[in-house]
């Protein structure tokens, strides 16, 4: 027969009270943690949708539920919850099987590429992380940033028109300056013209472009066009690339007479025993690398030459203004020279 034990019960209290305290707890408890990660999970693939469904739209494509989902890596079914709320508050709608954004739903997703976009310039110009990881980066702040915050970094960059891929800037109001150029696949054997874009996505081809060490801003001349390459030049160098990966590249052509020089070269494809003069650095190198590299004495009109080549391939020593400067291929690439 059991007895009632009161210090037993006393303790049970006690645990049961704790356990409650601990899931209930206001703010801090776990079911306001799941809660509240629940609605940001939420929040999150709302923003993602009204994203994609701004760039389908903006580059012409039809989206449907199918591919929506195909492109989205969220729970189908916490996609379908999604859009249904996004139905009633009046961000998308339905033309048959046919998902578009509303004028309150595109105003939104231009807030979320506002931010994503100013904060893949503020990797670019204000910290050292590689180009590789500004996407996904940025991927995370555009959904914690205020517009109250967003407009603060607007103004800390300077209010810039492009991201560092080329892409426009969504300003405050949603205008959106003009990309020029076309697609580089485009573009007939012996044009000349300049890198103005270079899209990030799919990542495997925004890889691919990134393992070519193209740099935006950079002249190129076409000097083979078919269906299974584009060759071009550009620093001195030859550049081969399958058209769907030249069709992530988009070339203002320049239509007056330009001649590529063909002793203009990266400093990275200097030899021991040439010299050479610097002309610039490229657009590709921003902020404090920049800046690191003109204080080191890369500035226009110096002489530059080898002073010592890594048996290991980099860094190298470069001889400039009585100094010797160590820089990796990478780095040296993003300086133009002019050789003797």
């Amino acid at each position: 027969m059991n007895t009632y034990n009161p210090i037993t019960a006393l303790i049970l209290f006690f645990v049961i009270a704790a356990f409650l305290f601990v899931l209930f707890r206001p703010v801090k408890g776990w079911f306001w943690i799941v809660k509240n990660s629940f609605k940001g999970n939420e929040k999150i693939i709302i923003e993602d949708i009204l994203k994609q469904l701004y760039h389908f739209e903006n580059s012409g494509n039809r989206v449907d539920m199918k591919t929506l989902v195909h492109v989205l890596d969220f729970n189908n079914n916490r996609i379908v919850e999604a859009i249904n709320k996004m139905t009633i508050n009046n961000l998308i709608y339905f033309e048959k099987d046919v998902l578009k954004l509303t004028d309150t739903g595109r105003e939104y997703a231009l807030r979320i590429v506002r931010v994503h976009r100013l904060w893949e310039r503020y990797l670019a110009d204000k910290t050292g992380f590689s180009k590789t990881e500004w996407h996904d980066r940025a991927e995370l702040m555009e959904h914690q940033l205020s517009q109250d915050q967003t407009e603060q970094l607007a103004v800390h960059l300077g209010n810039p028109k492009f991201d560092p891929h080329g892409d426009p800037i969504p300003t405050r109001t949603g205008k959106i300056a003009e990309v020029k150029g076309v697609e580089l696949p485009l573009l007939p054997v012996n044009s000349i013209g300049r890198i103005t874009h270079i899209e990030d996505e799919p990542d495997v081809i925004y890889k691919q472009i990134l393992a070519e060490n193209i740099h935006i801003g950079s002249l190129l001349r076409v000097v083979e066009n078919n269906a299974t390459r584009i060759v071009f030049q550009s620093e001195g160098e030859e550049f081969k690339l399958a058209p769907i990966v030249a069709a992530n590249l988009t070339v203002a052509p320049i239509e007056k007479e330009v001649k590529l020089e063909d002793n203009i070269a990266r400093l990275s494809s200097l030899k021991i025993d040439e010299k050479a003069e610097i002309i610039g650095i490229s657009k590709e190198s921003r902020g404090e690398s920049r800046r690191r590299l003109l204080d080191l004495g890369f500035v226009k009109g110096s002489d530059v030459s080898i002073d010592l080549l890594n048996p290991l391939g980099e860094p190298n020593a470069y001889l400039i203004k009585g100094t010797s400067i160590a820089l990796r291929k990478s780095q040296a690439a993003k300086i133009l020279i002019k050789k003797d």
